[in-house]
């Protein structure tokens, strides 16, 4: 990846430009609670969101509150969710971390990270079993509004693919850098857009390239574009 830091601002700022032009400026997302979106978070790993919305509605359907949850045995939980997948492993996971708010609060709430300071509520949240990077910023800026990157596999894609972060830059390691390239204002519609351009146009296996709007900023087509043609004329 070439360029300065500098440099790599102005094209981030060009990158949030296009998207909202192409897509539209995302609408801020009625507030969860935190304790519900972390929830929710770790019922999303390695499912889509179809999935973990099933898990987390059939979770609060069998069991009316957190507590019930941390009071059923883990099996009951784990047939709960399902239909997320990964259930034997998620269930546990997700009665540690309500036994460690119990224990170490008093109460199944993470409502006092809004009055921390964000780098000890993100270190707060990092520090929960099966808890990292990605899962902690989407629980500080989809509940809490704080300013955070999340890095989901599509924005970590295509930051790669646009130059953004260097190859082979770790999803952990991007949340650092792309925070460091646009205003904490830009975090939520960058993130969005990102997503929804990875869903629509930049997907892995067959990105639509021909009708990007980011063909000027990506490095990835203009190191592909000799053999995307010849594959083309063949």
């Amino acid at each position: 990846m070439g360029g300065t830091p500098f440099d790599l601002t102005h094209k981030a700022l060009r990158v949030n430009a296009v998207l909202t032009a192409h897509y539209g400026e995302p609408k801020l997302k009625k507030k969860r609670p935190p304790l519900d979106e972390l929830v929710m978070t770790i019922l999303s790993q390695n499912t889509n969101d179809t999935n973990s919305g099933r898990a987390f509605a059939s979770l609060q359907q069998r069991f009316p509150t957190w507590q019930a949850v941390l009071d059923a045995p883990s099996y009951q939980v784990a047939e709960a969710i399902r239909v997320g997948g990964l259930a034997n492993i998620k269930a546990p996971r997700i009665q540690t971390i309500l036994r460690k708010l119990q224990d170490e609060r008093g109460e199944l709430s993470l409502q006092f990270l809004d009055d921390l300071p964000l780098e000890e509520s993100r270190a707060y949240l990092n520090a929960l079993p099966g808890v990292g990077p990605k899962t902690t910023a989407c629980v500080l800026l989809f509940a809490l509004h704080k300013p955070v990157m999340p890095v989901d596999t599509h924005v970590h894609r295509i930051a790669l693919k646009l130059g953004l972060i260097p190859a082979k830059t770790s999803a952990e390691k991007a949340h650092v850098l792309l925070e460091t390239l646009l205003p904490p204002a830009l975090y939520y519609p960058f993130h969005l857009n990102l997503i929804h351009h990875g869903r629509t146009l930049c997907g892995k296996a067959r990105p639509q390239c021909e009708a990007c709007p980011l063909q000027e900023e990506c490095v990835w087509l203009r190191e592909n574009a000799r053999a995307m043609g010849t594959q083309e004329t063949q």
